[in-house]
């Protein structure tokens, strides 16, 4: 009798405040984002759409979901890595993100992979 093989994707958040994007002090505040996927299960697995809740200060909750992530859907064999860089806008000058992968194993296993809660914070409302 064979073990089944687990499928698990790890991630990680950095962020990054985009003066550039961001109209201070009014609003909106725009952050950069790069995730950081990695292949910590024994069998290789596909990214195939995400769903991220971006919300304020204020509790303004935006749902965004869609396939794939900046135009890419990658192939992880196990302990492969994948990184992107995206970016967001929030009408307070602190926030948070979080959100789900929806992956598929090679056999069309379907798993989901957590993106824990980072936050947003505009440096000048750091006092």
């Amino acid at each position: 009798m064979s073990r089944m093989a687990k499928p698990e994707f790890s991630c990680e958040a950095q962020v990054q405040y985009l003066p550039e994007k961001s109209q201070v002090p009014e609003g909106p505040y725009a952050f950069a984002y790069t995730i950081k996927i990695r292949n910590s299960g024994d069998i290789a697995a596909q990214l195939i759409a995400r769903h991220w809740v971006v919300t304020d200060a204020e509790g303004q909750r935006e749902d965004v979901r869609g396939l794939a992530v900046v135009g890419h859907q990658p192939l992880l064999k196990p302990g492969e890595e994948f990184e992107y860089t995206s970016w967001t806008r929030i009408g307070t000058t602190t926030g948070q993100m979080h959100g789900t992968f929806f992956c598929m194993t090679e056999e069309a296993r379907p798993f989901e992979a957590a993106i824990p809660e980072f936050a947003l914070v505009y440096p000048g409302a750091l006092h």
